[in-house]
């Protein structure tokens, strides 16, 4: 007895040199404990939810298989551990074959200890054992392959939900250990049988994909915290856990990099532009990332614009007009009212003014001037949108006008006493107002003298005096001398 009692104590003092505290915890009451063991997956490892398409995930680490286990006093050199084995993921039937496989390892090393065999085997061989291949399928509470599931498989839903209770229960699992629970199965026993060393540690009712990929986000965390990563901005090597990861490109940058990053753009406003400071990389921080990083005032200023921004996007959401207020407003489809939940503002979605019925928004002579160029540059979408909120007869007065303004800017000059457009046709520079009267020169515009308007081309002091006589009107030179009416 005495030399079973040392070699129990020799195999207890590897585990818990060989496994950290996380994945080996001996018992204080008794000659066992639990070891928590992470199956090694292979690489590109997916996970795909049963009857949904295009549903897949790349998982690095499953949930560990619990093995919880008591040594016999008579252990190695007569009886095996007394064991139990746990799973989130593993079905019943799936552990029964692995607790029967447990035996055999036993039987095959005999008066031996066994545990260290037992966990490589858990955690190297496992998969292979049970034909595990990437993809995993598991399926969601509430999926039709779910309820497809529970019909056919009426029964042993049944045994899950009745021992589910009990089987959830550590204490449970320690008085099936006390009082022997965990017999080894005869080798000849059916393998669809189940296992009573089985147990599920997960409620049949509650989905378990989430679980599955908050661990191995948990469990990539901690990896990462591990390492230490060079810094993009500053250059200094820093542990992960002192760094941030961008998801998608995978740059990682220290954290106080990044603080510093963070707080300006949310301070500018450029919450948008929270992204990743590679050139050219596209890579947005998430909302969990920014909070990580600035204190609650900014975070709370980067939410809001966050916020605000998203709402601008959608097409079906306006802001009440109302300076002191700027709610936003749902909008119902086909209709230009909208109505402000908070003020009770009833107002137009197009012009921003107060609701009008069916009749057009009301255009300024300002707008309606530059109208022409915004409506002929704009998209098909666009162009619908303005004879909507105008009318079509609106835009094409405006279109007209904007042509006869252009071929007005392009043929007449203005009178500069009436500043009525007059177009020049033939004859000499000295021109006659059609509305005013008012003689002026074609070609400086100023006004001529009605006693003599001739005598502004004829003295050497004007300003048009020069271009006349040096061949820029030359042509005209004997008109200068006609009669008014010419």
């Amino acid at each position: 007895m005495s030399e079973d009692r040392e070699a129990q104590e020799d195999e207890l003092l590897a585990l818990a040199s060989i496994y950290d505290e996380e994945e080996f915890h001996r018992a204080e009451s008794a000659q066992g404990g639990e070891i928590q063991l992470c199956l090694e997956l292979p690489p590109d490892f997916k996970v795909v939810v049963k009857g949904e398409k295009q549903t897949e995930y790349n998982v690095c680490f499953l949930p560990p298989l619990v093995l919880n286990f008591e040594l016999p006093p008579d252990y190695p050199s007569t009886s095996s551990p007394v064991f139990t084995l746990s799973s989130k993921w593993l079905t019943r039937v799936q552990m029964s074959s692995l607790c029967s496989r447990l035996d055999e390892l036993w039987e095959e090393n005999q008066c031996c200890v066994v545990l260290f065999t037992w966990i490589q085997f858990l955690k190297e061989e496992a998969l292979d054992f049970l034909s595990i291949q990437s993809p995993l399928e598991v399926i969601r509470v509430g999926s039709k392959a779910g309820g497809e599931r529970r019909k056919t498989e009426a029964a042993p839903t049944a045994v899950k939900q009745s021992e589910s209770c009990c089987e959830n229960d550590e204490e449970e699992n320690k008085r099936k250990l006390r009082k022997g629970k965990s017999e080894p199965q005869s080798s000849s026993s059916s393998s669809s049988q189940l296992d009573p060393r089985a147990v599920l540690v997960v409620d049949p009712r509650v989905d378990i994909l989430p679980q599955l990929l908050d661990f191995d986000e948990a469990q990539r965390q901690k990896v990462f915290d591990g390492k230490v990563f060079c810094c993009g901005i500053c250059f200094l090597e820093k542990l992960g856990s002192g760094c941030l990861c961008f998801n998608k490109c995978q740059h990682v940058y220290c954290k106080a990099c990044m603080t510093e990053y963070f707080q300006i753009q949310i301070r500018d406003g450029n919450v948008q532009c929270l992204n990743c400071p590679e050139p050219k990389c596209t890579s947005l921080a998430t909302p969990l990332q920014v909070k990580q990083l600035v204190d609650e005032e900014l975070f709370a200023r980067y939410d809001r614009l966050l916020l605000q921004s998203s709402l601008d996007l959608m097409a079906d959401v306006v802001y009440c007009p109302r300076q002191s207020c700027a709610t936003a407003v749902m909008v119902e489809p086909d209709t230009t009212m909208g109505i402000c939940p908070a003020c009770q503002y009833a107002f137009c979605t197009l012009c921003k003014l107060g609701y009008h019925g069916l009749s057009h928004c009301k255009i300024t002579s300002d707008e309606l001037r530059g109208l022409r160029d915004e409506y002929l540059s704009s998209t098909t979408e666009g162009k619908k949108f303005m004879e909507q909120r105008f009318g079509k007869r609106v835009i094409q007065k405006a279109v007209e006008e904007s042509f006869s303004r252009e071929w007005l800017n392009e043929n007449c000059k203005c009178c500069p006493r009436c500043g009525t457009n007059i177009q020049k046709v033939d004859g000499c520079n000295k021109m006659t107002c059609t509305s005013c009267r008012q003689y002026f020169c074609w070609l400086c515009l100023g006004q001529l003298s009605k006693v003599n308007p001739y005598s502004h081309f004829n003295n050497p002091n004007s300003p048009c005096y020069n271009q006349l006589f040096h061949g820029v009107d030359i042509d005209e030179e004997d008109a200068f001398w006609s009669d008014e009416e010419d």
